[in-house]
């Protein structure tokens, strides 16, 4: 065995001491975050998803080891290809708020990540919305955007409301809320999400809370907080305390199931489970699924989709048209920055699903989408696709 030069374990015990300083930094930071706001989480007893003060999902995660846990700590830090970052500007389509208040209805424009601003009955809607420069509990360090926002955070136009999926801070950004509070008229939360909003200082007046399977309407829009697999906690101390959704929006007359409603379903982050198929059954089939296709590694399969089960969420759901998100912004896993698009891609392909990669910032119709565009290879290279591959699959 080849015993390393003393350069080399100088490097290698100066890159182990630089991780831990990172580590420790970033822990510092989350506690500090916490420590901003004391947030009393009402515990919520009496949903079936809770135990013991804390949420859960139906089938329980497996422990991972202490040993598991610094290996993926390690990697992170210290063995990130150099592709998980672009290596060039990104393309945006800038947008103004004229631009968008002039959009047709069933518009969707994708800010970036997860974060997708969609426009029913006059109305605007954003989900999981994200402006900061960094995915993190500090602007100092953490996971750093790829692009800006096609759209700067005070030009949107007043919001009906904000959907949230859960508390992480690449899905929940604190200064971008308490700006929307402002603007916007109600936040739709899971449960306990909402405590932390209000704990933050937006109006309780403006704060709706459901567990899963729980319903409203608002101007003939229905939305419904359905399953996810995953968890929650922005800090040290308050894994699980608050719960964690998808959701179902149906834009129909009143909520009713109308002949030509539009049905959309928006994952927030998951792993794949079964009930997917319990929501394509209550609500499907969808005109277009928003799923996570992206952060993904065979280290964490409970928490999130590698491509292949994105594809399979899909068709449990009886979608129609595909569009993956949770890619394309922050750095959050090993994979190459562009490999969920690649592999969807591929997927959808062979499989003939339909599958719409709008450019940040691309108006999307969402009663008719249009086809996918290999933006992330180069703007406006189209994707030779025969008619027949991208017929959605008839209601």
């Amino acid at each position: 065995m080849t015993t390393p030069s003393t350069p080399a374990r100088r490097a290698f015990r100066l890159a182990g001491r630089s991780a831990l300083l990172l580590g420790v930094l970033i822990v510092s930071a989350c506690l500090l975050s916490v420590a901003k706001t004391n947030v009393a989480f009402a515990g919520y007893p009496d949903s079936p998803q809770a135990a013991d003060g804390r949420f859960r999902n139906p089938v329980p995660k497996p422990v991972d080891g202490v040993l598991k846990t610094l290996g993926l700590i390690w990697d992170v830090l210290l063995n990130k290809p150099a592709d998980t970052v672009p290596a060039a500007a990104l393309p945006v389509d800038g947008l103004t708020r004229a631009q968008l208040e002039a959009a047709p209805d069933r518009s969707l424009f994708r800010l970036g990540h997860s974060t997708m601003l969609i426009k029913l009955r006059g109305g605007f809607w954003i989900t999981d919305p994200v402006f900061a420069e960094r995915a993190s509990p500090v602007q100092w360090a953490g996971p750093k955007r790829f692009h800006a926002p096609p759209i700067a955070l005070e030009d949107l136009p007043p919001l009906r409301g904000v959907i949230i999926s859960h508390d992480h801070y690449d899905h929940l950004d604190r200064e971008t809320v308490l700006q929307l509070a402002q603007t916007t008229g109600v936040f739709l939360t899971p449960l306990g999400v909402g405590d932390r909003l209000i704990a933050w200082g937006v109006s309780p007046d403006q704060v709706r809370q459901f567990d899963w399977w729980e319903s409203t309407t608002l101007g003939g829009v229905q939305f419904t907080a359905t399953p996810a697999q995953h968890y929650s906690g922005r800090g040290l101390f308050d894994g699980n305390k608050t719960l964690w959704a998808s959701w179902v929006i149906v834009d129909g007359a009143d909520g009713d199931t109308a002949a030509h409603d539009l049905r959309l379903f928006f994952s927030g982050d998951t792993g794949y489970f079964e009930g997917f198929k319990e929501i394509g059954q209550r609500f499907g089939p969808f005109d277009v699924t928003m799923l996570e296709t992206g952060a993904y590694n065979t280290q964490w399969p409970y928490i999130h989709m590698q491509p292949e089960q994105t594809v399979q969420a899909h068709l449990d759901l009886r979608g129609r048209w595909l569009v993956p998100m949770h890619n394309g912004t922050f750095d959050l896993a090993m994979h190459g920055w562009t490999e969920p698009f690649e592999r969807v891609l591929a997927l959808t392909n062979d499989r003939g699903i339909a599958l719409a990669t709008p450019r940040m910032g691309e108006r999307l119709d969402l009663a008719s989408p249009h086809a996918a565009t290999r933006w992330w290879r180069g703007a406006g290279e189209a994707l030779a696709f025969a008619d027949s591959t991208l017929a959605p699959t008839a209601r």
